[in-house]
């Protein structure tokens, strides 16, 4: 492995429990460790899974009339985002491509008339996304922030995280109160939060993740991250919670139809795809805000993104395979993994966790993932998908894997 890898405050710990490492976007990132990607999968459906995700970029914007210039600068209607909400937002280029995409958190503010937000972002896409900010009509003016290397963050994930990460946080029953899916508590200026582990170190949590499970993203500083891997790992030993890849992260991620910035969305138009819930639309289809890249987004002339399911594990290579239906070339395959927390039940797609899995059913997985094609097939529709090696039968779907548990409120 290259010397010039970036490493996390986890790294050493990574290697001492035999991950296999591997170079993520320029990070020693761990694949998977030896229980293997499928169990680490099928823990955070059950119980737990644990992610280092620490390579994750976190920028911090500050200045006047912030909110009304992000409020241009992202496709998410941001003026109605209350303190301790977070948005899930794209960062266009003006033809409407993505840049990459973003949670959106409304920080306390420092000071009367000035306002903060932080961006979390793809690992690396830092520089790239401040320059682009700041050659914005309105953008030099602001303060930015890469906390890149001061931060650690720790993905929890899982039925499970709930029970384990109260145990270890002082004043659970505050910190956790009104904490729906997709809101935040605490301050990534770690030295004003008001979150804090039982031993004192602080915390900023957010109630998200990339996997579709009920979980929480855990920011804290570089320096303690070790410290809490490890006491996580021993508060939820008796739920099952093991420490995961990012293999298992993508199928995990693919499942819950969640894209993958720079594969599933990219400098192409960000339209026709199952993610418009980032794009402040009207009903009538229209746009209820100006925002950057707007013009370029024109339905009629834009490819669709779709979600798929295929009828065994079997994998295609993404961007390599294309997409066969009627006996013609209509696109290609962004995104191809095996879900093996699915199968199928008299040719119906049941889920590990769905409502309506058999007792004592074993799942043999499937193939799942998306498309790009040039025509808006609905679901059900047969597709085949085709690369050097091999050709699979699967079907265009809207939804993948069932019973996914993030929107579950938070019981005691």
């Amino acid at each position: 492995m290259s010397g010039a890898l970036r490493t996390t405050p986890l790294h050493d710990l990574h290697a001492a429990l035999g991950a296999q490492l591997v170079d993520f976007g320029g990070w020693s990132m761990p694949l998977w460790y030896p229980s293997g990607a499928v169990r680490e999968h099928l823990a955070v459906l059950t119980g737990a899974g644990l992610f280092d995700t620490s390579h994750m970029t976190a920028l911090v914007a500050e200045g006047e009339h912030l909110r009304d210039f992000l409020n241009f600068a992202l496709t998410r209607e941001l003026r109605g985002l209350r303190p301790g909400r977070a948005a899930y937002s794209l960062i266009l280029d003006a033809r409407g491509g993505a840049i990459d995409d973003a949670l959106v958190y409304p920080l306390p503010s420092p000071a009367p008339g000035r306002e903060r937000f932080a961006l979390v972002i793809n690992a690396g896409q830092g520089p790239a996304v401040i320059d682009h900010m700041r050659k914005l009509p309105g953008g030099e003016g602001f303060a930015w922030t890469d906390l890149t290397g001061r931060l650690a963050k720790l993905d929890l994930q899982g039925p499970a995280s709930f029970r384990i990460l109260r145990s270890l946080v002082a004043e659970p029953e505050r910190v956790f109160a009104k904490m729906p899916y997709f809101s935040f508590k605490g301050d990534l200026d770690l030295a004003a939060t008001d979150v804090r582990l039982l031993d004192g170190t602080p915390l900023f949590i957010s109630r998200t993740g990339y996997t579709g499970e009920l979980g929480f993203e855990i920011f804290l500083g570089a320096g303690q991250a070790p410290a809490l891997w490890n006491a996580l790992l021993e508060a939820g030993k008796e739920d099952g919670l093991i420490p995961c890849g990012l293999a298992a992260r993508d199928s995990l991620r693919a499942g819950a139809v969640l894209p993958l910035s720079h594969q599933d969305i990219g400098p192409w138009p960000f339209i026709n795809n199952p993610w418009t819930s980032a794009l402040p639309l009207a009903a009538d289809g229209g746009f209820t805000k100006d925002f950057h890249g707007r013009a370029a987004l024109d339905p009629r002339a834009a490819d669709h993104t779709r979600p798929f399911v295929g009828f065994d594990p079997r994998k295609v290579e993404p961007h390599e395979a294309v997409v066969i239906h009627e006996g013609r070339e209509v696109g290609r395959v962004l995104t191809a993994v095996a879900e093996m927390s699915l199968g199928r039940i008299d040719g119906r797609v049941v889920g590990l966790a769905g409502p309506d899995r058999p007792e004592g059913w074993t799942p043999k997985g499937l193939v799942c993932g998306f498309v790009k094609i040039e025509a808006d097939l609905p679901a059900g529709t047969e597709i085949r998908l085709k690369d050097a090696r091999r050709e699979l039968k699967a079907e265009i779907c809207d939804d993948i894997r069932p019973g996914r548990t993030a929107r579950q409120p938070l019981a005691y």
